[in-house]
């Protein structure tokens, strides 16, 4: 699968179209371009979604809150971005970066800020034959097989250097990762990134309620591995501040479904998949 654009990037770029769908007063997320980034058949899914309202549903029942933990937690990272702009971060680390359209969402705030966007070059150079069209943007693509080559030397031929200020999104990605590979990577950024840098992030944990819908959330990881990305790591909220501090990061905000719910979702119908949390940290 690793030759070929993510098939799990597509799909949630798939559900940030879908939240437009919704009337405007009931959005999480409104992401004008993430259409653009569908191939044929979940454009064609989106169209017939649009016309019956069916495929929402469908999701929702695959998966229930997937979908709203999608989009509330591109909103809850957009959010950490507004709030650190004002800092003036020099530039904007996308790791993992799949469709995320905030290059061309926030082209004007942004203005003077190199967004530098890692990725796989399969989903990369998809991603890049895409963009025509779109508000200009400095754009620095950093092609990366992580299996052959090592991040910092890709993002120092991409002009990247040591020390500035930064803001990393690390969106849908550790919960695929190992331990030591989280690890690794938090330590590169702080050994590459200058004080008051930021990270926001989302990880996967396991559910231990004894409840029926709980046992569900604890299985459902595995169907990830049909799609190419089976989970490998998870951590608890109650863990995660001191994981983070011994690889030289301080959390600064946590949120979990429930946060996410009372934030973002306008519909009280919708809840929040309950097996993720976002959190944004501070470098220490």
């Amino acid at each position: 699968m690793r030759g070929i654009p993510s098939i799990t990037a597509e799909v949630v770029c798939f559900m940030r179209a879908l939240e437009r769908r919704r009337p405007a007063n009931e959005r999480a997320l409104d992401d004008p371009y993430a259409e653009k980034f569908l191939g044929p058949l979940l454009t064609a899914a989106l169209f017939g979604a649009k016309i019956t309202g069916e495929l929402g549903m469908a999701v929702e029942r695959l998966s229930p809150g997937l979908t709203a933990y999608i989009v509330a937690r591109h909103k809850f990272i957009d959010e950490a971005l507004e709030k650190a702009l004002p800092n003036k971060p020099e530039r904007v680390v996308l790791l993992g970066a799949g469709y995320d359209t905030r290059a061309y969402r926030y082209a004007d705030q942004l203005r003077g800020i190199p967004v530098f966007e890692v990725d796989h070059p399969a989903t990369s150079g998809r991603k890049a034959s895409l963009v025509e069209g779109l508000p200009p943007a400095d754009v620095r693509r950093v092609e990366v097989d992580f299996e052959t080559q090592a991040l910092d030397e890709r993002l120092a031929e991409a002009g990247f250097s040591a020390g500035p200020r930064t803001f990393v999104v690390w969106e849908g990605v550790s919960m695929y990762l190992t331990r030591r590979a989280i690890e690794s990577t938090l330590q590169l950024l702080h050994k590459l990134t200058g004080p008051g840098s930021r990270i926001a992030m989302d990880f996967w944990f396991l559910v231990d309620a004894p409840d029926l819908r709980a046992i569900a959330h604890r299985l459902e990881p595995h169907l990830l591995s049909f799609l190419g990305e089976t989970v490998t790591f998870g951590i608890h909220p109650e863990d995660v501040g001191g994981f983070l501090e011994r690889n030289g990061w301080k959390v600064i905000e946590l949120a979990d479904a429930g946060t996410l719910e009372k934030k973002y979702l306008r519909d009280q119908g919708r809840r929040v998949y309950p097996a993720m949390f976002l959190v944004v940290v501070e470098r220490i």
